[in-house]
């Protein structure tokens, strides 16, 4: 909004036309927001909700010394983000507006899940089904409405959404003008394939499917590793530092062209949108950092890892997240074979037998006694390490 009043004047006010200093201002003016309006929400969370969130009995002591603590904290990260984003970012980019759509509908999602565990003081939120079920509607929404985005720069895109017209052209007056096009006749409803250049794994419509999938599964894996003081919030903000680059980027031709990454119109601008998450995340951070004032709860999970699957679909990195958001995966998983194992040996044996003393992951580095912030902090920097990994991929073609 600033950015629109503001940029078109001479002088000072050039700067605004840089996405880096854009980018900048938005990460202080998300901190500056969440902290300075931080204590006000938590006070209106522990008045709003009484007992707080209900602590599951994991027979962990210090999970148990967490009663009390109010949860919906994710209210904090999404003022200050929507604060910098509305503030500094070029509204007229569609990107910005899919992701905001994908990020409030899935902490909308997770706020109702929260709502409902609050009131009904139980760990058991709306269904999993019903979440599910919503979640991957959102994401076809998005993805589909991406793939136009992508396709309006490309024939064999205006091909693919050939049947959908007017939808398709209505799309396509939205993209980002440029007269530099991607190469690849594949992008639209392609996949890149890691470490090649400018090649596609054509998927067609399919391509839909493939980006509900990277979505969903972002969301939840986030939503899994969200369980300890810093946690989740952390990891984030690296793995969002990691995509505002792979964003910036990507959006710029000289930059793709150099690295031989596929360029897609447009798409830098969601670095502003990141610096905003960055901001926001530290703001939460002054909050959350142990001992926590207030917890995320899925209000902020879930909408933190939609944002980064879409963001991921728009850039077309969707393999690099695999790598960036190496802890959400591994979180993820560990819960999948926890109970995968558990069934599986039901079934044959009679009793259930587990792989881990407890999932996700952080909660068996607990059970073997580990303190929660040695937990939090190892797995601060293995998220380091896995940001920095997948940033190097960038030139590994």
């Amino acid at each position: 909004m600033l950015y629109e009043w503001l940029a078109a004047d001479s002088g000072l006010f050039n700067l605004l036309n840089y996405i880096t200093f854009r980018t900048g201002a938005a990460v202080v003016t998300a901190f500056l927001v969440s902290v300075v309006f931080g204590d006000m929400i938590i006070n209106l969370l522990r008045a709003r909700q009484g007992k707080g969130q209900p602590i599951r009995d994991l027979s962990l002591e210090q999970q148990l010394e967490k009663r009390g603590t109010p949860t919906m904290g994710g209210f904090i990260i999404w003022l200050g983000l929507l604060s910098g984003t509305l503030l500094w970012a070029d509204l007229r980019n569609p990107y910005i507006w899919v992701t905001l759509f994908v990020t409030v509908s899935y902490a909308m999602l997770g706020f109702f899940d929260d709502y409902a565990k609050v009131t009904k003081q139980t760990d058991a939120g709306v269904s999993a089904g019903i979440r599910l079920l919503a979640g991957f509607g959102i994401a076809a929404l998005a993805c589909a409405f991406i793939m136009g985005l992508h396709g309006a720069h490309t024939p064999a895109g205006h091909a693919e959404w050939g049947a959908l017209n007017p939808l398709a052209e209505k799309i396509a007056t939205l993209a980002p003008k440029t007269s530099i096009t991607p190469a690849d006749p594949d992008f639209s409803g392609g996949v890149a394939v890691p470490f090649v250049n400018d090649y596609f794994l054509p998927l067609g419509m399919y391509f839909i499917l493939f980006g509900m999938v990277v979505v969903v599964g972002s969301a939840n894996a986030v939503n899994f590793t969200d369980g300890l003081d810093g946690l989740a919030i952390v990891p984030m903000s690296f793995a969002a530092a990691a995509y505002a680059l792979i964003a910036y980027l990507t959006g710029n031709f000289v930059f793709a062209e150099y690295l031989g990454i596929q360029f897609a119109p447009g798409a830098g601008e969601l670095t502003v949108l990141l610096g905003a998450m960055i901001g926001a995340g530290m703001g939460f951070l002054w909050y959350n950092a142990y001992p926590a004032k207030v917890f995320m709860g899925d209000t902020g999970s879930l909408g933190l890892g939609a944002m980064l699957g879409v963001i991921a679909v728009s850039t077309k990195h969707e393999f690099a997240l695999v790598v960036i958001g190496g802890l959400f995966v591994i979180e993820a998983l560990s819960v999948m074979m926890q109970v995968g194992w558990f069934k599986l040996t039901r079934r044959m044996t009679g009793e259930g037998k587990r792989i881990f003393r407890m999932a996700p992951l952080h909660h068996h580095f607990q059970k073997k006694n580990w303190p929660e912030t040695r937990v939090v902090a190892r797995f601060w920097i293995l998220s380091v390490l896995f940001a920095l990994a997948g940033l190097a991929t960038l030139k590994l073609r």
